[in-house]
């Protein structure tokens, strides 16, 4: 299972395909270990929703120690394959999901922000807008459950806006810690709920940070994946 789990990781990681590339391109592989993608924006593009310093400790720190565990993980997965040591795989499937889905999960996270300059905070429009219209009655409708599914995680987590790949409909669900988004849904919009994520700006105003998040939401980006 671990195994099976690692190299679902590892496809999912090499979609990204290239050495080093900006966040809207994807996730980044660079001979066989997964690495940090850069931003299609300056740290500080995003105030006064997130400042700077936020996002510079959230991508280069929080980031980066997910991308660089993973790897880890994923050299002593390889090893205990080659030693044939089962429990030692086994032992390691938590980190791999935790620290691969950190990486996963921010990528798409970046994907998701732009700055007002950049169209960030613009209502989606075509198919997405009429999706949420016909399932939540408004953007500000579903923006506000939304909100309250993020309130409602306790310790920390995401909440996600997701597209059933069977039936195409979208819905919100939430995962607890770094558990990443897959099988049945499609992640279309992301929102992290770690304390990191708003802290230093915000607080213990969680709800605060939940609320100015959407004037910098990209809904082209999100708009492009449901589509």
């Amino acid at each position: 299972m671990v195994a099976l789990l690692a190299n679902s990781a590892r496809v999912a990681l090499r979609s990204g395909a290239s050495a080093s590339t900006k966040a809207g391109a994807g996730l980044t592989f660079a001979r066989g270990k997964a690495t940090l993608p850069d931003l299609s924006y300056d740290y500080g593009a995003l105030e006064p929703s997130i400042n700077g310093k936020i996002m510079e400790l959230h991508h280069k720190n929080h980031h980066n120690t997910y991308v660089n565990s993973y790897n880890t993980a994923i050299e002593q997965l390889q090893e205990a394959q080659h030693k044939g040591d089962i429990a030692a795989q086994i032992n390691l499937k938590p980190a791999i999901n935790f620290h691969g889905g950190g990486h996963l999960n921010h990528t798409l996270f970046w994907e998701n922000l732009a700055p007002k300059s950049a169209g960030g905070g613009e209502a989606p429009t075509g198919a997405l807008a009429k999706a949420i219209d016909s399932t939540y009655g408004s953007l500000g409708e579903f923006q506000g459950k939304m909100n309250t599914a993020l309130a409602g995680i306790q310790g920390s987590g995401w909440a996600w806006l997701v597209k059933d790949k069977q039936t195409g409909q979208i819905g919100i669900r939430t995962y607890a810690n770094q558990d990443p988004v897959v099988g049945q849904f499609e992640p279309l919009l992301g929102i992290d709920a770690w304390e990191h994520a708003y802290y230093l700006q915000y607080q213990n105003r969680k709800a605060e940070y939940f609320s100015a998040i959407w004037d910098v939401i990209n809904w082209k980006t999100v708009e492009k994946r449901f589509s």
